[in-house]
């Protein structure tokens, strides 16, 4: 079973059924650079190769300042076209595979959460922030445009308009505003965030797990399809939940009024 795993720019540690993925490199404000990227996608192939142990993953940056404030400049600054696909094709595979998790995942957003940093977040499925969280996508500003999900992921989160506005303006939005529109579900002062996120965390491992990786998977996959077929795909998961032992467990302990005590089968 996975404890703790430490790489040069992430670390990995397991606790009571939660892992806790930090990207560590706060002199760079956490800057995603192609080593970090190539770390977290291995970090990630840990979690999901240890899905009996680890429940739910929780995603932050090291240090008080940061979550993540980009993709880091200094290695970019020179890259020619075909060097700059590379490294959105490598963000592109790390924070899809934090998609594919059937564990839920949570970004605990503890500082600037920019470019990069931002699309990191919006790859998780909840996200929680610190009072004192900035969020942006100022791509723009460097005369380029997101290149890790940006203009795909914040859309789907809140809105044509708002995304449009957000990267052609390159403006940072504080905790409050990101919240009103929908880009975090959680606002926390600073000192309280690990704690909020662990009590998501607490409180989704109280549940029938395979149904929480059901669902996760039936919102992503079948929200951009019609609606009626959409609907079909819903009936055929939530079918499917009835052939676990889950869901005997879970009826079962309401109808004997005690709690239930899933096992993830």
């Amino acid at each position: 079973m996975l404890d703790t795993k430490t790489y040069k720019n992430v670390l990995l540690a397991v606790d009571n059924g939660i892992a806790t993925l930090t990207i560590n490199r706060p002199k760079s404000l956490n800057a995603l650079n192609s080593d970090t990227l190539t770390e977290i996608g291995q970090a990630l192939d840990e979690v999901k190769a240890n899905e009996e142990s680890i429940k739910v993953l929780v995603i932050t940056g090291a240090g008080e300042k940061s979550f993540v404030a980009g993709a880091d400049i200094s290695q970019m600054h020179n890259m020619n076209s075909l060097e700059a696909a590379k490294l959105s094709k490598l963000a592109h595979t790390s924070f899809r595979k934090i998609e594919d998790l059937s564990q839920l995942t949570i970004a605990a957003v503890n500082g600037y959460a920019l470019g990069g940093g931002l699309e990191l977040a919006a790859s998780c499925d909840i996200r929680v922030a610190s009072n004192k969280a900035k969020f942006g996508q100022p791509e723009v500003t460097l005369g380029i445009i997101p290149g890790f999900g940006g203009t795909q992921r914040l859309t789907r989160l809140v809105g044509r308009g708002k995304a449009k506005e957000m990267i052609a303006t390159g403006k940072m939005i504080d905790a409050e505003e990101a919240a009103r529109v929908g880009l975090i579900e959680e606002i926390t002062e600073p000192q309280n965030l690990m704690t909020k996120v662990k009590e998501i965390a607490n409180q989704v491992m109280k549940n029938g797990l395979i149904a929480v990786g059901m669902a996760k998977y039936v919102i992503d996959r079948a929200a951009d399809l019609p609606l009626d077929t959409a609907i079909d795909f819903e009936t055929q998961l939530w079918s499917e939940t009835f052939s676990t032992k889950d869901q005997t467990e879970g009826m079962t302990a309401f109808l004997e009024k005690r709690k239930p005590t899933f096992k993830g089968q």
